[in-house]
């Protein structure tokens, strides 16, 4: 069955007040009776918090993946922001990641929805009561659900460490202000991050509470055709998501994790920090329980007429965008996304092993050759089938800067989420495909398990009704992406929890490439941010073999703890003199 996406209501009467941010005015273009007595309207004000999410998550910085502001990738838009941040260039006034007004515009809505649309003044059914609560009940749901999910993108930019140690998120607001309210600039201060995930937490028990567990069947409020609006599974699966990053090194307060530098940090209370992982242990395995098992990602997801099953949550679009930014020249692209070789060098052999590993097979000769199935899913090098042709990456090639200087800066291109339907971008009749925004994803949540069960319990225990270890989830994943042997895993393991985080931050850099999770999970990990980004030059032999030569491509100039962390909105620092900045901002 072809699913039906939520259309999105856009009124209006909401817009956005620059100056007091928390607080966005409405419009008097039409009076409070008009505007809150019809449900089309009232459910409207509600739909824009879902109508502002990004048109296009995956490549929604400006047609860049966040990825390239990471070791993962780099884009050869030299004049776009997210290049950048990537070589340095975050400030409090230009942070191109942020999100601080929309989020709060979104409250805005939903307060008002809250407010105005759940009273006995809008009646959703007039023909039946019963189909009224019904619609009166999920539409709270939803509401609880996307307060939170605007929480969490708030605290996912701006939570971090504060020059005294303490660990700050944002300014909770949970009603519409009065005018004397939004006026009173220094109310305006810092939650801190654990106060911010409670109220997280809070809001999504409660959207469990009232949404179905997925829209499935024919009724108007909880069938099928409202596929893409929040369900319980959607709820549990950010729940798991925002107690990962609580219990992350970066966001505890100095009382429990200390930094000491660049890719360092100590643990200071052992009892707090590990409760907080098995806390996470705990969330995961209930979002687990409800949604059951993964089916790792597959070429065919990427443009399937039918929402896969590894989605939890998602929405789609059809057009050619990505395919313009990212084809090569050649191809009628711009060959913005340049895979890193140090992604490439990530990628295990195809029965397990690193390609560092004697044991691997691994040929330097021929690089690309018995690879960890999940590279051929992210990635297109010399070689790979592209429309009715193989690729030429080679110096001198179709694909290669020696033939167009704006092809891929790192001899790759990336393949996750594209079309390659031949002729796609034909000249005379060029032609468009499906995408997917994975906002929420199965193996991400099982992702999540591995990782809090391995700081929780180590890598081969469980406790608090986990079910699965740490090891046996990362064998599960790899054998569903394809890979034929997971010796080298009970030998990590065997190593002990250090080491198996190791792994585990590894399994997500591949499984969740090109899904802006590494730029934020490098951060929460207080990894070293300034790897220099590789590529590959590769010359063509005369008897057609080839030889590869590793490249620098950029460097990321990540050098100080501030890093770790997104600076508060310039404006916003400004106005309200008790708002506390981050460490080193």
């Amino acid at each position: 069955m072809k699913n039906n996406y939520i259309k999105f209501i856009v009124l209006v009467f909401i817009a956005l007040n620059v100056s007091c941010s928390l607080e966005p005015e409405i419009e008097n273009t039409f009076d409070e009776k008009y505007a809150f007595g019809l449900p089309e309207n009232t459910e409207g004000i509600l739909m824009n918090a879902y109508g502002n999410l990004p048109n296009t998550i995956i490549d929604g910085y400006g047609g860049d993946f966040l990825d390239v502001a990471t070791d993962n990738a780099v884009s050869n838009n030299y004049n776009g922001s997210i290049y950048r941040v990537g070589v340095g260039g975050l400030t409090p006034d230009n942070n191109p990641i942020g999100n601080w007004n929309l989020a709060y515009a979104q409250f805005r809505n939903i307060h008002i929805f809250f407010e105005k649309g759940l009273g006995s003044n809008v009646i959703y059914n007039i023909s039946s009561p019963t189909a009224d609560q019904l619609k009166r009940k999920n539409l709270k749901g939803e509401a609880f659900f996307l307060r939170a999910w605007w929480g969490f993108q708030l605290l996912q930019v701006y939570g971090g460490k504060t020059a005294d140690g303490g660990a700050l998120g944002y300014p909770i607001v949970l009603k519409s202000l009065t005018d004397e309210e939004s006026k009173d600039l220094e109310a305006v201060v810092r939650n801190t991050y654990s106060e911010c995930v409670s109220q997280i937490t809070k809001d999504l028990d409660s959207a469990v509470v009232y949404l179905p567990l997925r829209y499935t069947g024919s009724d108007p409020t909880t069938g099928i055709n409202n596929l893409g609006r929040a369900d319980r599974q959607a709820a549990l699966a950010l729940k798991s998501r925002v107690s990962l990053y609580a219990a992350s090194p970066a966001y505890q307060s100095n009382d429990v994790v200390n930094i000491t530098g660049m890719g360092q940090f100590s643990v200071i209370n052992q009892t707090a920090y590990i409760n907080n992982w098995r806390t996470a242990a705990i969330h995961a395995q209930q979002a687990i329980n409800v949604i059951g098992n993964f089916s790792s990602l597959k070429a065919t997801d990427f443009n399937s007429l039918d929402t896969p099953g590894e989605f939890i949550w998602r929405s789609f679009f059809t057009n050619s965008n990505l395919e313009n930014n990212n084809y090569p020249i050649i191809e009628f692209g711009t060959a913005r996304t340049g895979p890193s070789q140090n992604l490439v060098d990530a990628f295990y052999t195809q029965n397990g092993f690193p390609i560092t590993d004697s044991r691997s097979g691994y040929n330097p000769n021929n690089p690309y050759v018995n690879r960890d199935p999940r590279l051929y899913l992210n990635v297109l090098y010399n070689g790979s089938s592209f429309n009715n042709r193989n690729l030429e990456t080679f110096d001198g090639g179709l694909d290669s800067r020696a033939k167009y200087q704006n092809n891929s800066r790192t001899g790759y291109y990336v393949r996750k989420w594209l079309s390659l339907q031949p002729g796609l971008k034909d000249i005379t009749n060029p032609s468009s495909d499906r995408h997917y925004n994975p906002y929420l994803r199965k193996t991400e949540l099982y992702l999540n398990l591995a990782e809090a069960a391995n700081e929780a319990y180590g890598p081969t225990a469980t406790g608090d009704g986990i079910t699965q270890t740490a090891v046996n989830v990362i064998k599960a994943i790899r054998t569903q992406a394809g890979i034929t042997s997971n010796t080298y895993v009970d030998e990590v393991a065997a190593q002990g929890k250090a080491a198996f985080r190791k792994l585990i931050q590894n399994e997500r850099r591949l499984e969740l490439a090109f899904e802006n999770h590494r730029y934020f999970d490098l951060r929460r990990w207080v990894l070293p941010l300034n790897e220099v980004v590789k590529g590959i030059k590769i010359i063509k032999n005369n008897d057609n073999t080839y030889s590869y030569i590793s490249v620098d491509v950029e460097s990321r100039n990540f050098n100080d703890i501030k890093y770790y962390y997104s600076p508060l909105p310039y404006s916003e620092l400004a106005k309200s003199p008790n708002l506390i900045n981050n460490i080193g901002w």
